[in-house]
């Protein structure tokens, strides 16, 4: 009972975000972190950062990967197939509707002043997630050092007129920290060994 409770409760705030914001997954971080942390408590910010970082690594969008996660982490296998669906509907529907007469809607003078308005709310969304973000990220010299090389190769690659996927930036963050890890791991294991003999 307790279960189909938290699936229920899982479904209308997942609906709730797909319903409500426009520009896809990164868009809806910020209110992801608003329903998931503030507001209800289902995460903490550490587990939240990491949370997107593995939806964004991970194929699909975002707020898709997201809404599985915390679904599964609070109903299991149930909470996850509700929060996945829930986040889903509301694009699905729109767009099918849309679908249906398409020429027409996109005629329409005040659809298309809609559309620019929700493209400014799109790059606030963005903004205010990456920023809030940024600030709660732990400042060690590794995530500093990542994060500066990160803006400076996008920066660089954006004047040059370069396309470089942001597979790319996600592979390559990947690797070296898959290197820093293994690195502190043996590191440790050494000083293990040592303070043995």
């Amino acid at each position: 009972m307790q279960r189909a409770k938290t699936c229920l409760k899982l479904f209308l705030v997942m609906l709730k975000i797909g319903l409500f914001t426009f520009g896809g997954g990164y868009a809806m971080i910020s209110l992801l972190e608003n329903e998931l942390i503030t507001k209800r408590g289902w995460v903490e910010n550490d587990e939240f950062l990491n949370m997107v970082a593995i939806a964004e690594s991970t194929p699909g969008p975002v707020a898709i990967n997201a809404a599985t996660y915390v679904g599964y982490k609070l109903a299991g296998f149930w909470g996850a197939l509700a929060a996945t669906v829930a986040v889903c509907i509301p694009s699905f529907v729109i767009i099918f509707l849309i679908s249906l007469f398409f020429d027409a809607f996109l005629s329409l003078k005040y659809v298309a002043y809609a559309f620019d308005g929700i493209q400014v709310c799109v790059i606030f969304l963005i903004l205010n997630a990456g920023v809030k973000m940024l600030f709660k990220l732990e400042r060690t010299v590794w995530n500093v050092l990542v994060l500066v090389a990160v803006i400076a190769c996008m920066v660089t690659l954006s004047v040059l007129s370069i396309t470089f996927s942001s597979v790319w930036y996600i592979l390559i963050t990947a690797g070296l920290a898959l290197v820093l890890y293994l690195f502190t791991y043996f590191r440790a294991k050494g000083k293990g060994k040592e303070v043995k003999k």
